[in-house]
């Protein structure tokens, strides 16, 4: 099986704080690297009630310290809404911390609503400067030249590995023409995976990071003891995605008996194409999906999104996924 690894949002969950949620990540990191997971990821979105990731270095750093040998990183950074220069110090900062363990995902989508991308100060068109910021980046990660007069301290030299993530094939692009390793975001926008995928691989370009290409791909599995107990679980990610649709913020709900009581007919349909990527069962079921995934996406490594509503059950959700794998 190849290697699995795990996007976490920081989830708040009703009847939780902010600070558990802080801390639940740790935990999972913690529980993940004993299991065998390559990589924990925390994705960074802005003005969301429920989601702890916003300040993306500084959770990276909190589940790093409390783990010693798993790779910890962003998936991603939203390159728009930063200078360059900011994020390679912070990362640069990361990878003298925990060297060797710091990984630099990068998308180019904002991460959040247009009135908050104006609190961040940011312009909405600096996303066209996206692949000129990587680049940039990249020089800032490299070690530094002898007449460099701006110098990222610490950054320069720290070569922290970079990533193109996206749901388009913007992204696969890009990261075929800079020769780096690619991770697609089909645990919520899976409609151009396949195409994306194979641009990808046809016009990568080898480079000093990846001599060949390297895909990962986001799945969603929620995995309990039974098919029915995990369809009872997968309800408070659902009723997340209905609430989306509805315009409303709340923390994330505990789990309910039938969810086609929650959303509507046109909600379910909406969902039910985000989340069309999603394997949800007992073991023997994540294990079947999870070779049907395989084989169809031919990718190099899966990120698990795995979104409960109980800590413990999370936990051992990752325990089954693990053990189906092998």
């Amino acid at each position: 099986m190849i290697p699995l690894s795990i996007l976490e949002l920081g989830r708040v969950r009703e009847g939780g704080s902010r600070r558990d949620a802080l801390d639940e990540a740790r935990a999972l990191g913690q529980h993940a690297e004993a299991l065998g997971y390559r990589r924990i990821w925390v994705a960074e979105h802005h003005n969301s009630s429920g989601v702890t990731t916003a300040a993306t270095s500084l959770v990276i750093s909190h589940i790093a310290a409390g783990t010693k040998t798993i790779r910890v990183g962003a998936g991603g950074i939203m390159l728009p809404n930063h200078a360059p220069y900011v994020i390679a110090e912070q990362f640069g900062t990361l990878e003298t911390l925990y060297p060797g363990r710091i990984d630099l995902g990068l998308g180019r989508a904002p991460g959040t609503d247009q009135l908050t991308l104006r609190a961040l100060r940011r312009d909405p068109s600096n996303a066209d400067n996206f692949p000129q910021d990587v680049l940039e980046l990249q020089a800032f990660l490299a070690p530094a030249g002898l007449n460099q007069r701006i110098e990222a301290v610490p950054g320069s030299g720290s070569e922290v590995p970079l990533w193109i993530l996206g749901s388009s094939l913007f992204g696969a692009q890009l990261a075929a023409e800079l020769g780096l390793p690619y991770g697609f975001a089909s645990h919520f926008a899976p409609q151009a995976l396949d195409q994306a995928l194979a641009i990808y691989r046809e016009r990568f370009k080898a480079s000093e990071q990846a001599a060949s290409p390297y895909a990962l791909v986001g799945v969603n599995v929620i995995a309990a003891e039974t098919d029915d107990e995990a369809r009872v679980l997968a309800t408070s990610q659902q009723m997340s995605f209905a609430d989306i649709f509805r315009g409303q913020r709340r923390l994330m709900q505990p789990p309910i008996a039938d969810i086609d009581t929650y959303w509507t007919p046109a909600e379910r349909a909406q969902a039910g194409q985000m989340l069309s990527f999603s394997i949800i069962g007992s073991k023997e079921t994540v294990r079947r999906r999870l070779q049907q995934t395989i084989e169809r996406t031919q990718a190099d490594e899966l990120m698990i999104v795995s979104d409960i509503y109980d800590h413990q059950k999370r936990l051992r959700s990752f325990e089954i996924i693990a053990d189906a794998a092998r």
